[in-house]
C-alpha cells in the first residue's frame, strides 16, 4: 500500500537552463543533486512548504525532450497572482494564460523550459 507521495520526476533538454528557471523564476530550494548508475544527472528541489520534491532528469543518451501541448503541469500556489506575474515576466517568463478568477481563487500560467506548464493559484483569503 502507498503511505506517501515523494517527487515527480521532469526530464530536461538543458539542465542548468532548468535549474535556473526553477530557482530564479519559481523560487524552489535546490536540496540535493547526483548522477544515477545510468549516468543521468537528477537534481531534486523543494517548495517552502512542502514536504514533496521535483525532480529534474538531465539524460541526452535518452534523445531530446518534446513535450506535446497540455501534457501535464505542476500547480504552485502563491501570494499574489500579480506580484508573481511581475516577478517572471522581468526573468523573461510572462503568463501564458490569465489571470483567470474562479470561485475559490485566482489563476494562471506560465511555460518553463522545455515546453512544460506551471499553474499558480491565489486562493481567496476570507
Amino acid at each position: 500500500m502507498i503511505t506517501k507521495f515523494l517527487h515527480t520526476r521532469y526530464r530536461v533538454n538543458d539542465l542548468e537552463k532548468s535549474v535556473a528557471f526553477y530557482r530564479d523564476v519559481l523560487g524552489l530550494r535546490e536540496v540535493r543533486r547526483h548522477t544515477s548508475l545510468r549516468g543521468s544527472t537528477l537534481v531534486f528541489f523543494k517548495a517552502a512548504d512542502s514536504e514533496e520534491e521535483i525532480e529534474l532528469c538531465h539524460y541526452p543518451a535518452s534523445g531530446p525532450v518534446q513535450v506535446p501541448a497540455d501534457l501535464t503541469h505542476l500547480a504552485f500556489e502563491v501570494d499574489s497572482i500579480e506580484q508573481f506575474a511581475k516577478h517572471t515576466a522581468a526573468l523573461g517568463y510572462p503568463l501564458s494564460d490569465g489571470p483567470t478568477v474562479t470561485g475559490r481563487s485566482v489563476i494562471a500560467f506560465i511555460d518553463g523550459p522545455d515546453g512544460y506548464e506551471f499553474e499558480l493559484i491565489e486562493k481567496h483569503r476570507n
